[in-house]
């Protein structure tokens, strides 16, 4: 089988990986608009060449599709095009209700498969990738009863035999959720570094105190702008309502702050404490 990576990074990088070590016999093409980044996953034993777009997927019996969310809007129509009968597209965007809504009527919509790997990392291209990154993870599939049962069959014997567990949901429940659980951290992280970084133009201090909970807290916002300003236009009216929610939030336990109401304080963080319990049950699926 031959299988084409379409934008060598984090993802699609670490999938390669993750899939010679159960399939060694699979071919990977790689394509990337850097040629640095193709010759450093050809280095990295991610892909076995480098070829152009449509030289790419005229060989391909699967095309994974691994670039920023804006370049998927771009290149799926076209390499829906140029697919040959019988195979088969997946992305893996971070959004999927205007990249599923793009191709909805497309003639070969059947032979796409529209999927999002709840992995990651802050760092991105094919050095940053991994084997370990996607087992033990979870892959969301959207408008699975869109794809034909052949692409649908492969694309989730490939994620399942690498080790991910698979959900499906609609397009906008999908975005839906990961405004509140994927996208409102990452703004939160980047806030909170813009914060600190504000504070420091006075005080060198505050980083030498910095401990293993900023460092957590803010890993996010080392993230790259050029991957997350697209995800979060595609997605700007759930995540413009998370943020919403999340800042009458940040208000409330302000003005408890500010009021010195210890009790209400305690009550909220009391609450928050509840998400131990939701994701140790996660962790126990």
């Amino acid at each position: 089988m031959v299988v084409s990576i379409i934008g060598i990074g984090l993802l699609g990088g670490s999938f390669a990986l993750a899939v010679r070590e159960k399939y060694p016999k699979i071919h990977f093409i790689g394509v990337d608009a850097s040629i640095v980044h193709g010759q450093l996953a050809l280095a990295k034993g991610i892909v076995d060449e480098v070829k152009p777009l449509a030289e790419a997927v005229a060989k391909s019996d699967l095309v994974l599709l691994a670039t920023p969310v804006n370049s998927i809007l771009e290149l799926l129509p076209a390499i829906l095009d140029q697919l040959p009968e019988g195979a088969t597209i997946v992305d893996l965007g971070s959004t999927k209700e205007l990249i599923c809504g793009l191709v909805s009527t497309h003639p070969k919509r059947k032979q796409f498969v529209a999927a999002h790997p709840m992995a990651g990392t802050e760092n991105s291209g094919p050095g940053a990738a991994f084997r370990e990154l996607l087992p033990g993870k979870n892959l969301i599939i959207c408008d699975r009863e869109k794809s034909n049962a052949d692409s649908l069959k492969l694309v989730e014997a490939l994620f399942r035999d690498i080790g991910m567990k698979i959900f499906y949901m609609t397009p906008e429940e999908h975005d839906l959720h990961l405004a509140y659980v994927s996208h409102l951290s990452h703004i939160s992280a980047f806030a909170l570094g813009l914060t600190v970084l504000e504070k420091e133009k006075d005080e060198q201090a505050i980083f030498d105190m910095a401990s293993t909970g900023f460092s957590s807290t803010v890993r996010l916002a080392k993230s790259s702008p050029h991957m997350w300003t697209p995800i979060f236009n595609q997605n700007r009216g759930n995540v413009s309502q998370a943020l919403a929610d999340y800042i009458e939030l940040l208000q409330r336990f302000k003005a408890f702050i500010d009021q010195q109401d210890t009790q209400a304080s305690f009550d909220y963080m009391n609450r928050a404490n509840e998400i131990r319990r939701v994701l140790e049950g996660i962790e126990k699926r």
